[in-house]
């Protein structure tokens, strides 16, 4: 039997396979992408590199080099999705690298700030808010857009995070929570993480979690957040225990490490310390609720929001 290497050779060397490797040589390296490789290293590469990096150079134009007509990283055509071939010299030898591409960096950046932002129990259309979309048709949400900015202004000029965040209140569907999605989706481009929590259903929680010893766990998550966010405060039923257990615990420890705390209600301040001093029997504690007002008060600034009801316009 004529050994395998004899056979190779004489395909090699018959007149249609020269044909078409030189042709595919002749159609690399007319490539307009090599052919500037080539001129900007005249000084490095030779014939020889050349034809031993011929296999380099046909995977390099055998690729997308442009992301303008791209519509996504998972549509991406290249050998490895969301990379950019880049021609280079390695030791003496062409090699192809990959950097990502536009695409592939606006993505990651997407998921780097998404990974910024937890949330409890909020809708999906809150988190994906931006201080750009709000709706400035009210004097207050004018108001509320400006002192976001300048919060988020603070920590770039400073590189410190503002001690006291934003006590939002207002009547139902005027864009409380919406503000809070945008605050933190603009924190996350920073690079701060932002906890958002809905409160009522975040208390429910916290009483299975007694059971499954994760209550622990849980509210030293929500009480150390480097920004926490509590969605409808005062639309929660109160047992002694949420109130002073949990609430109290968060906003205790919050204070006295001064942590930014944004929170919304449709409650004032007044209003919301009246519904902290009942528990679910109707038991009145006017002391411990005055308690709680106090951090509350030391962590938010309170800003009454108005404006016409989102929900009615959808």
């Amino acid at each position: 039997m004529e050994p395998i290497n004899n056979q190779l050779r004489k395909v090699m060397d018959s007149q249609t396979f020269q044909e078409r490797y030189e042709q595919m040589k002749r159609e690399i390296l007319e490539n307009k992408g090599v052919q500037q490789f080539l001129a900007d290293n005249d000084q490095e590469v030779n014939k020889d590199m050349v034809d031993r990096g011929l296999v380099k150079l046909y995977e390099y134009t055998g690729q997308q080099h442009d992301c303008d007509t791209c519509p996504s990283v998972v549509k991406c055509q290249n050998a490895l999705k969301g990379f950019i071939p880049k021609l280079s010299i390695i030791r003496e030898s062409i090699e192809v690298e990959y950097t990502p591409c536009q695409q592939k960096r606006m993505d990651d950046e997407r998921r780097k700030a998404a990974s910024m932002i937890s949330s409890m129990h909020m809708p999906k259309d809150v988190l994906r808010a931006t201080i750009k979309d709000l709706m400035i048709d009210d004097h207050s949400r004018v108001n509320i857009a400006n002192k976001a900015a300048d919060f988020v202004r603070e920590f770039k000029e400073t590189g410190d995070l503002p001690q006291k965040g934003f006590y939002l209140y207002g009547e139902f569907g005027v864009g409380k929570s919406f503000v809070l999605g945008a605050i933190a989706n603009e924190l996350a481009t920073l690079q701060i993480k932002s906890v958002v929590v809905f409160v009522p259903e975040f208390l429910r929680e916290m009483k299975g979690s007694i059971q499954d010893q994760s209550l622990q766990e849980k509210i030293d998550f929500v009480k150390k957040a480097p920004v926490l966010m509590l969605d409808d405060l005062g639309a929660e039923t109160l047992s002694s225990w949420t109130r002073d257990e949990i609430l109290g615990t968060i906003f205790h420890y919050r204070m006295a490490e001064q942590l930014p705390t944004f929170i919304t209600s449709n409650l004032g301040y007044d209003e919301l310390e009246d519904h902290l001093a009942y528990n679910q029997k109707g038991d009145r504690d006017m002391l411990k609720a005055s308690r709680i007002m106090e951090r509350i008060k030391a962590v938010t600034t309170p800003i009454r929001m108005s404006g016409q009801n989102r929900r009615d316009q959808k």
